[in-house]
């Protein structure tokens, strides 16, 4: 502000010194006619150029105006940068599916601990794999109800031998104590331990052919030999759960 009212004061400097000027110049020559000729054409020229210079002078006042409307025009922009700050917790709330995005285990190295089980052996046709199980889990299930003995983990299934037209199995139940009067085709034993490679199914256990595949190709890739047997691990009680709801862990034993 002060540069432009120092340009003003500059623009009326002239303009004082010419009026100066003009009314020295008749009092320095007040006999002489021509002299008096000499000084009108002077001071209309004189005068003309101080209102040139004055003009300049409001236009000058009005330029700090132009520069003090930008400078309220700077405060909104704060406004504007933090009005995004608020909009970041959004891209964190797309974040929080992604832990829920960790993916199920797939040929994860794990090392297989031994427990006291219940077992009960079988064998089955693919076609009613399933129901077959199902049968041997509510048998193991039924001896442990009457006996008052608690699972001491999840139920699994050991697959001993499989061809074309079916399997032989173990169903296998963790207990902390041995029943008592056991049936011929059932026993207590310890189940399978070592290294082994786990891997996750979700769903009905029509579609663990999917599954196996799947791991068969993973072996393949890291060119792994695998035992003759595997394990199912159901972390879901089957006896419960509704078949498509199913997960189990599947363990294969490394050679």
């Amino acid at each position: 502000m002060n540069r432009f009212y120092r340009l003003a004061l500059v623009a009326l400097i002239p303009a004082a010194a010419l009026s100066l000027g003009v009314s020295g110049a008749p009092a320095q020559t007040p006999s002489p006619a021509p002299a008096a000729s000499a000084s009108p054409s002077p001071a209309p020229s004189a005068s003309p150029s101080p209102v040139a210079s004055a003009s300049p002078a409001p236009v000058a006042t009005p330029s700090p105006a132009a520069s003090a409307s930008p400078a309220p025009a700077a405060s909104p922009s704060p406004a504007a940068s933090a009005s995004p700050s608020p909009a970041a917790p959004p891209p964190a709330a797309a974040a929080t599916p992604a832990p829920v995005q960790t993916a199920d285990p797939f040929g994860l190295e794990t090392t297989l601990e031994p427990k006291k089980v219940v077992m009960v052996k079988g064998t089955a046709n693919w076609d009613s794999a399933f129901d077959t199980l199902i049968d041997a889990f509510k048998a193991l299930n039924t001896l442990l109800d009457k006996q008052g003995i608690k699972h001491a983990g999840n139920s699994m299934i050991v697959y001993t031998s499989t061809d074309d037209t079916g399997f032989t199995f173990l169903a296998e139940i963790p207990i902390e104590q041995d029943p008592k009067n056991l049936p011929k085709d059932m026993s207590v034993g310890k189940s399978p331990e070592g290294k082994a490679l786990k891997f996750v199914h979700r769903g009905s256990y029509d579609n663990m052919d999917n599954t196996y595949e799947a791991i068969t190709n993973h072996l393949d890739d890291k060119k792994l030999e695998a035992k003759d047997t595997f394990i199912e691990e159901y972390l879901t009680d089957p006896l419960k759960t509704a078949e498509d709801k199913l997960v189990i862990n599947v363990f294969v034993p490394l050679k």
